[in-house]
C-alpha cells in the first residue's frame, strides 16, 4: 500500500488528458537524456515496446498519450482498463519473462532483485520512477515519462491540468473548513500516514492537521494508531482507504461520538487512487474536498 502545504497551491498543475487518448507524434528528437534521481538515462530512439512494472507509471504513460506504445503491464496495473495486463510482477520481477516481450523500455518503481542491471545487460533501457514523496516529484515523473516516450508537450499539458484543477478544488473548500483534523486509515488495524508522506502532503494542501503526526515516534511516516488515540484525537475528517465502509466505521465502539461521524465527514476511497502519485491525484483531492465542505 502505498503512498503536503498551501505553499504548493500556486504550483499545483488544466484538464486531465484522457487516459485512452491517441498517441501524438514525437515532440522531441531522439536520442534524449532523461535526468532522474537515480542518474541520467539515455533513450536512443522513441520506444515502441514499453513494459511497465509500476501501476503509477502505467497510469502516467497512458495519460501522456503513450498507451499505444505499451505492450505489457504488471499484474497490479489495474488502470486504465485497456492497458495490456499480464502476470508480470513488479514485486518479484522475472527478467526472462520481461525480456520475452522484447521491450525497448521498461519502467519500474524500484530496483527489486537487481532487475535494472539484469535488464541493462540484455540491452534493455530501464527508467526508475520511485514512489513520489512530494507532489512536485510526481509532476517531474510525469514529465520524464513524457520526454522518454516522445510526448513532452502532452505531459506538460497533463501537469498543467493537474495544477489548475487542484488549485480550483482546494479553493472550493471554505476557509472555515481549512483547518480540520484528519485521520487517514490505511488498514483496519489503524495504520495511518503522516504529513511527511505523499498522502499526508495532499491533506496539507488543504491546511488540514493530521492526527497521525504526533503518534509517529519512530518517524516512519506510517504509524499504527490505537483505537483510544483516535477517539481522544476526535478527528473532524476520516478517510477510509482500506475497503472499510463508513457504515462499518461508524459502528465501531465510540465512533458515533467522533466529530467526523457527527458531521458526516467519513469518506471511503479507493486505496489505489489514494496512494498512487499519478493523474488520479486530482480525483482523490476532489473527493476529499466534497466531504470537507460538509457541516
Amino acid at each position: 500500500m502505498l503512498r503536503r502545504s498551501l505553499v504548493l497551491v500556486a504550483a499545483l498543475a488544466a484538464v486531465l488528458s484522457p487516459l485512452a487518448a491517441a498517441a501524438p507524434k514525437a515532440s522531441a528528437p531522439f536520442p534524449i537524456t532523461i535526468h532522474t534521481a537515480d542518474g541520467d538515462v539515455v533513450i536512443k530512439t522513441q520506444p515502441t515496446r514499453i513494459v511497465s512494472l509500476s501501476p503509477t507509471g502505467t497510469e502516467d504513460l497512458f495519460a501522456v498519450g503513450a498507451g499505444s506504445q505499451v505492450v505489457a503491464v504488471d499484474n497490479d496495473s489495474d488502470y486504465p482498463k485497456n492497458a495490456p495486463h499480464t502476470t508480470l510482477s513488479g514485486y518479484t520481477p522475472n527478467v526472462e519473462a520481461i525480456a520475452g516481450y522484447n521491450p525497448d523500455l521498461v519502467v519500474v518503481s524500484n530496483d527489486i532483485g537487481g532487475v535494472v542491471e539484469s535488464l541493462q545487460k540484455l540491452g534493455v533501457t530501464v527508467l526508475v520512477e520511485p514512489a513520489a514523496d512530494t507532489i512536485a516529484q510526481a509532476y517531474d515523473e510525469i514529465r520524464q515519462l513524457g520526454e522518454a516516450t516522445g510526448h513532452t508537450a502532452a505531459a506538460a499539458t497533463v501537469v498543467k491540468g493537474m495544477e489548475t484543477q487542484l488549485t480550483q478544488i482546494i479553493r472550493s473548500v471554505p476557509k472555515s473548513h481549512r483547518h480540520l483534523t484528519v485521520f487517514h486509515e490505511l488498514d483496519p488495524t489503524y495504520y495511518s500516514a503522516t504529513s511527511t508522506t505523499f498522502i499526508g502532503r495532499v491533506y496539507a494542501l488543504f491546511g488540514f492537521e493530521n492526527i497521525a503526526d504526533a503518534a509517529d515516534t519512530t518517524h516512519s511516516g506510517y504509524p499504527q494508531l490505537s483505537a483510544e488515540y483516535i477517539l481522544k484525537s476526535d478527528p473532524q475528517l476520516v478517510v477510509l482507504a482500506d475497503d472499510v465502509t463508513p457504515k462499518q466505521a461508524d459502528a465501531r465502539a465510540g465512533w458515533s461520538n467522533l466529530a467526523a461521524v457527527k458531521a458526516g465527514r467519513v469518506l471511503e476511497v479507493n486505496e489505489d487512487v489514494a496512494s498512487r502519485w499519478g493523474p488520479r491525484l486530482v480525483d482523490f483531492a476532489r473527493a476529499i474536498a466534497a466531504v470537507a465542505k460538509k457541516g
